[in-house]
């Protein structure tokens, strides 16, 4: 087990030096869209990539999702055959968003055995869903 302050470290240890390997300028909650945002995470069991709609209003979420929803056929076929959608996603603060994503479970951020494995993951998703954005960004925002 690691203290807090050690186990704080080592996840700051692995967003750097994930950053330096991948020196990329994500899109991530600069989508123009308050409502929208595009997410990494890792954690002790799963990482994941993710499209949040994190807008409070249960009807501002369900608009979005069911938007993002009718694009599931071209999102799956083109791009991330592997996503899943969630439409009441409850977040570990106890915060509900819709979000649609890819995770890759079995690894754990404390043990740097997974971090080659994770970056890459994380980074080819990232592209591939900021592609899916960037090409439907439009049809999402209207």
């Amino acid at each position: 087990m690691f203290s807090r302050e050690e186990a704080k470290q080592i996840r700051q240890e692995f967003w750097t030096s994930f950053g330096k390997e991948f020196p990329h300028k994500w899109l991530l909650y600069n989508t123009k869209m308050k409502e929208i945002q595009l997410k990494f995470s890792f954690e002790h069991k799963v990482a994941q990539v993710s499209l949040d709609i994190t807008d409070a209003d249960e009807l501002i979420r369900d608009y979005y999702f069911e938007k993002l929803l009718s694009l599931k056929t071209v999102l799956k076929d083109s791009y991330l055959p592997e996503i899943i959608f969630v439409k009441d996603y409850v977040l570990p603060e106890g915060k509900t968003v819709s979000r649609i994503y890819v995770e890759k479970e079995g690894v754990n951020i404390y043990n740097k055995k997974f971090w080659p494995e994770v970056k890459q993951f994380l980074a080819e998703n990232m592209l591939k869903l900021e592609e899916f954005f960037d090409d439907f960004q439009d049809f999402i925002k209207d």
